[in-house]
């Protein structure tokens, strides 16, 4: 373990900032009363910001805002921008309309963004900085996936879907695509077939497209039957790099390389150059200042798979050098960007329960952390002059952004200050505690805002999913909504999770259900004994691999009064060819015609009778990832032995439940269920299906 503490209280970051700025303005008794619990409703008044973007000259940063629209049942994303050095934020973007990926022109004049508008597909439109309306710039038929402009601001490239059969038909006739009357019949011969939120897959493949802005003249530049995403323009402008599968099956393996291609010539079907020969995944290319360099990510062990740890690399944009400069690190990397004069990289670090900025020499040394600590940096973007716009939460405060200047951080965007300030939030405390065989986890206890040490409360164990993910110093709206309703919630990172190192995530390879068990079980243990948890009143839950997780506690234990089960699976053969994971099942699993033992050892369904746990079961229709199969077959086992259970399928969602009407559902289920089988109260009755 990197982290030198053992328990870290956080009595500091209890209150948030806002909190405390409220009660320094009425300091008395009354003020503080005035706080409230956070609600459901809560989670649809908070704001959630991403993607920052600084303008050319650092004045201004450009963002995305996402909320609610209950009305229409949906989620809208703006774009707003704000002054760096402080000051009042302004929607670029009308409500009504989501518009997302805001990206400055290299001149500074103009912010260009993704929006579909009059029913139309995805374009890229244009706002002048000056004023006046946002004016649409492409028109392309099949929509726009992604976008970035060229140094010069004369060109864009384009991240494009092949066309559909409709759209080809449009096309040739000029005119505009008509649905058929009845949808046509897949016809399929990929191995890789299906993908959630797009379903079954057919030969349609992203390329990438030249757009010269003042002809709108459109050139494809890559072709194939691949998959080519996540362009980058070289400094001169002439080259793109991207990221490919070019195996002969890409479906067979998860392999992918940087590629650099050029833009100078209008011949279709020219021939790439390959950068990179790792045979695992290279990806998130960013070229340095003198074209000479391009940063990426690299995952060196292919026998480790999904478990392996990406590394940085540098690569020579011309072929032939590939230096790996975290190997020593063994930690998760991502984003890397070169500073102004090409001597150093900046990138994300996540390390234990924190995700840093971190920054390395081009040609390797030691790593550097210009912002550290007890958050998570989610997303940071560099200046011209390699000023630092972080977007960064705690577990106090929902992402927001800030400028990092001489080495301190100042925060720019208030976006959910005004809610906030009449929260009273949860108490957080960071934990590290042993697992049954020594090895160290670590952790976090949500303590009610009621919390009194002399009391034992009711305890909720929520699993993260994943599983190569992880709980960390981020606001976590969840554990923040059943604290307020008077739970202690235990979230650990159990072995499998992502922030330890690359053994720790391997250490459930072959063996789901049995490691990660014994070190969640024992973050149950650690509550109850330092007198916070009652061992008579538990809950355990979790969505993905946190709800196969649970389905795995609560066939090896009887200890829970409570179980939610979402988006799991239970019978691990009957997800093969019927999930998106034919290769993670195979390279971890084996063939299940030839390795049929270890499908049924860590099937939970096979000990499907010693669940005894009332247990809510919840899923997403059209969920191609855990497949709502595994769902019903748990259910139906558990109800055939008259187990207490319910089964919540929820119409045309995917494996996150996106729409709101949907997730308020979910909340007021969780709450319900728990109160029932942990609190042992009787709620109100489940909701019905709302029309």
């Amino acid at each position: 373990m990197t982290r030198r503490i053992g328990i870290l209280f956080l009595s500091l970051l209890w209150l948030s900032v806002p909190q405390i700025q409220a009660q320094k303005k009425s300091p008395d008794q009354n003020a503080a009363q005035a706080l409230r619990n956070l609600t459901i409703d809560d989670f649809f008044q908070l704001k959630r910001v991403a993607d920052p973007q600084l303008s050319p000259e650092g004045d201004r940063v450009a963002y995305t805002v996402q909320s609610a629209n209950l009305k229409d049942d949906k989620w809208q994303t703006q774009v707003w921008m704000s002054p760096t050095a402080g000051g009042e934020a302004i929607p670029m973007t009308a409500k009504g309309s989501s518009a997302s990926r805001p990206r400055w022109s290299p001149d500074g004049k103009f912010l260009a963004f993704l929006a579909a508008r009059n029913d139309d597909k995805t374009q890229v439109w244009t706002l002048n900085r000056q004023g006046g309306d946002s004016q649409q710039l492409t028109e392309i038929r099949q929509g726009v996936q992604a976008y970035e402009w060229s140094p010069d601001g004369q060109r864009l490239v384009l991240v494009i879907q092949d066309p559909t059969p409709e759209e080809k038909e449009a096309a040739e006739k000029n005119g505009k695509e008509s649905k058929p009357k009845k949808p046509r019949p897949w016809v399929i011969d990929r191995l890789q077939f299906k993908r959630d939120y797009v379903g079954y897959l057919d030969r349609r493949r992203t390329h990438l497209y030249v757009f010269e802005v003042a002809s709108k003249k459109l050139v494809q530049v890559t072709s194939g039957d691949f998959d080519d995403t996540q362009p980058a323009w070289s400094p001169a402008g002439r080259l793109l790099a991207f990221v490919s599968n070019r195996d002969a099956e890409p479906d067979a393996s998860y392999t992918t390389d940087i590629w650099v291609v050029a833009t100078d010539n209008s011949d279709q079907g020219r021939t790439p150059l390959q950068v990179t020969t790792n045979p695992g995944p290279d990806r998130s290319p960013a070229w340095s200042p003198d074209g000479k360099w391009i940063a990426h990510l690299s995952t060196t062990d292919v026998e480790a798979m999904v478990y392996a740890t990406p590394h940085l690399a540098v690569a020579a944009a011309a072929g032939g050098d590939d230096r790996v400069l975290t190997a020593k690190l063994d930690r998760h990397v991502a984003a890397p960007r070169f500073t102004r004069d090409g001597k150093s990289i900046y990138f994300l670090l996540e390390d234990s329960a924190e995700q840093h900025l971190a920054r390395i020499p081009r040609t390797g040394g030691a790593v550097t952390r210009p912002i550290a600590g007890a958050r998570s940096v989610q997303a940071f973007v560099l200046g011209a002059d390699d000023t630092v716009a972080a977007l960064i939460s705690d577990p106090h405060l929902p992402a927001e952004i800030h400028m990092l200047e001489a080495g301190k951080l100042r925060r720019v965007t208030k976006t959910n200050d005004a809610l906030l300030a009449q929260l009273r939030l949860a108490r957080v405390e960071n934990i590290h505690y042993r697992s049954p065989d020594g090895t160290e986890i670590e952790g976090f206890l949500y303590k009610p805002p009621t919390f009194t040490p002399e009391m034992r409360h009711p305890t909720l164990l929520r699993i993260h999913g994943g599983p190569i993910a992880q709980y960390d110093f981020r606001f976590n709206f969840d554990a923040q909504l059943f604290a307020a309703h008077g739970y202690v919630v235990v979230m650990t990172n159990p072995r499998g999770s992502s922030g330890y190192g690359q053994d720790f995530s391997l250490a459930i390879f072959r063996g789901w259900g049995i490691k990660d068990f014994e070190d969640v079980m024992a973050g149950v243990d650690y509550a109850i004994q330092q007198g916070y948890a009652d061992p008579n009143r538990l809950g355990v839950g979790g969505w993905s691999y946190g709800g196969i997780l649970t389905n795995y506690v609560i066939t090896k234990t009887d200890r829970f009064q409570g179980a939610i089960s979402g988006a799991s699976e239970v019978l691990m053969v009957a997800n093969y060819g019927h999930d998106i994971y034919q290769r993670w099942w195979e390279q971890e699993f084996g063939l299940p015609w030839e390795d049929r033992e270890i499908y049924e050892k860590l099937s939970a369904f096979n000990s499907v009778e010693k669940i005894v746990t009332p247990t809510l079961i919840m899923g997403g229709e059209e969920d191609w990832n855990v497949p709502i199969q595994n769902s019903e077959q748990l259910y139906q086992a558990l109800k055939r032995l008259g187990r207490t259970t319910q089964l919540v399928v929820y119409p045309g969602e995917y494996h996150s439940i996106r729409t709101p009407s949907y997730q308020k559902d979910r909340f007021e289920r969780y709450l319900d269920w728990y109160a029932r089988y942990v609190k042992g109260e009787e709620p109100p009755a489940a909701p019905a299906h709302k029309e």
